[in-house]
Parts: structure tokens; C-alpha cells; sequence
């Protein structure tokens, strides 16, 4: 399994990533998911996957190699989204290829990938590219994707990241997604990559691998479960009786009346004589 979010921001980009693969309890390994593309000056791209892993190694090789079919590549595509395309076409060469094979097999073509990035003379972008190809771009309303195991990490980030976010606010904020994935799924596992993209710069000034020993990401991991303990305990427990209007639980609901209650004929004392 595996756990990856990318915000796009007014500000830049946040790509966080976890390292760990597995194909059963036995069959666990570690192996990078995010790779980096760069043009000082000119562009950079960050691309995260998920999904079957030789699929991915695949396409990733395909754009290392700048060898598509149609003479595109992600150092020629002219802006972001073509570079987008151009993974899209990776994948599906990847498809011709091995598709076939992998369903005589009985094995899903899996391929699930976060790429985005800058090229010069545009603003930032991110899409979220499928098995098909095809894909999505994230918008100010809807700004960030994750890949994977995702639904441990989405309610901090629902709750706190918005298009306007700054960028370090949004880094800590996908640290703590991760952290609750990691506490949550053994399948999620440390070493973590971070890259965090400022606007404009087309290079990677800010990328960190994070490990068990990383001071931040260990302050995260303790603050955070001791805060969630706190507020939880803090919040009033619920109040049966009515006396406290305000934090009473037995308040009339507006759309359904109360739950219907069937109850079952009382069976005749098989103890008692006939008569």
C-alpha cells in the first residue's frame, strides 16, 4: 500500500510521500515514490505513484529516457499540462505493452500517479493521473490529491488546507495526514520524502527524506496524539436527562422521527397448568 498527498498552493507546491511496499505480511519493502525532474531556470516536475510497482517503474523509466513514440518529453512539453500528457502517454505505451500479459496473469493494471510542477512563464500545477492516462488538475476549490491509502490522512486536511494556505502551514499539515495514515496502516511505513516547491524558483531547495530519527516529524508524531487526547477529553460528554439544554443529546431531530422500536408478543408461561 502506499500514501501519497500533493497540495498545489498559491504560494507552491507540497508533495509528500511514504516509501513502503508490500504484497503481504512477508513481502515488505522500500522503494522511493516520488522522483523529481529538473531545468534550472526553466522547469520542474514532481511525480508520486501508486499502484502495482513494476507499472510504475516502468513509465518512470519511459520519462527518464524522453522516448515516447510521438517525440514529446517532459524537457520539450511546453507548459505543465503537456508535460501531463506526456505521463499520460507513458502510461499508456506501459498498457500496449504489458496489459495482456498482466491479464493473462490474473494481475489489475494499477497505476495511480500525482505529478504537477512549474514550467516558466506559467503559475504552478498539479494533476492526478489515472491507469487510463488520463487526468485531472487541481483548482483553487479543490487543491491538493492523494493516491493510496487516503482516507486516514483527509479529514486534517478537509479541515485546514485551503488554496491561500502558506506553505509551511501546509507542509505541517501533510505531515500530520501522513502521521495519522502511518498510526492508522501498517502498509503506510516511514522513510517519508517531502518535497516542498516555492513559486518561481525551478529548483529543489526544500526536499527532505524523514525518518524515525528526524526531530520535526518526531515532535508531530507526540504532539499531535497528546493534543487530539486533550480536545477529546475537553469536549462535554453527552447528557441523557435534558437538564442542560445546550449540550443535550435527546434533542427532537428535524428530518426523522425517533427510531421505531418493534417488540414481540410476550410468550405464554409454559409453567402454569391448563385448566
Amino acid at each position: 500500500m502506499t500514501y501519497c498527498v500533493g497540495l498545489c498552493l498559491d504560494e507552491g507546491l507540497v508533495f509528500l510521500a511514504d516509501t513502503r511496499t508490500n504484497a503481504g505480511v512477508d513481502q515488505v519493502g522500500t522503494f522511493r515514490k516520488m522522483t523529481l525532474f529538473q531545468k534550472e531556470g526553466d522547469r520542474f516536475f514532481a511525480l508520486m505513484s501508486a499502484g502495482n510497482l513494476a507499472i510504475t517503474q516502468a513509465v518512470k523509466e519511459i520519462l527518464l529516457q524522453g522516448t515516447l513514440l510521438n517525440g514529446n518529453n517532459l524537457w520539450n512539453a511546453e507548459n505543465t499540462h503537456e508535460a501531463a500528457v506526456v505521463v499520460g502517454d507513458a502510461i499508456k505505451q506501459v498498457y500496449d505493452r504489458d496489459f495482456k500479459a498482466l491479464q493473462k496473469a490474473g494481475i489489475d493494471f494499477n497505476c495511480n500517479l500525482i505529478f504537477g510542477g512549474q514550467v516558466q512563464g506559467e503559475k504552478p500545477r498539479l494533476f492526478n493521473i489515472y491507469s487510463a492516462g488520463n487526468f485531472i488538475e487541481a483548482t483553487p476549490e479543490t487543491c491538493y490529491f492523494q493516491i493510496g491509502e487516503s482516507k486516514y490522512g483527509k479529514p486534517i486536511l478537509d479541515r485546514v488546507v485551503n488554496f491561500k494556505t502558506p506553505l509551511n502551514l501546509a507542509t505541517k499539515c501533510a505531515l500530520i495526514s501522513m502521521d495519522s495514515t502511518l498510526n492508522s496502516n501498517i502498509s503506510v511505513g516511514l522513510p517519508l520524502d517531502l518535497l516542498v516547491y516555492e513559486r518561481n524558483q525551478f529548483r529543489s531547495d526544500k526536499v527532505v527524506t524523514i525518518d524515525e530519527a528526524n526531530p520535526y516529524f518526531a515532535m508531530i508524531h507526540q504532539v499531535w496524539g497528546e493534543k487530539l487526547k486533550n480536545v477529546f477529553m475537553d469536549i462535554p460528554e453527552p447528557n441523557w436527562n435534558g437538564a442542560r439544554r445546550g449540550k443535550s443529546i435527546i434533542a427532537t431531530a428535524k428530518r426523522l422521527g425517533p427510531v421505531p422500536i418493534h417488540r414481540g408478543k410476550s410468550k405464554p408461561n409454559s409453567n402454569k397448568k391448563a385448566k
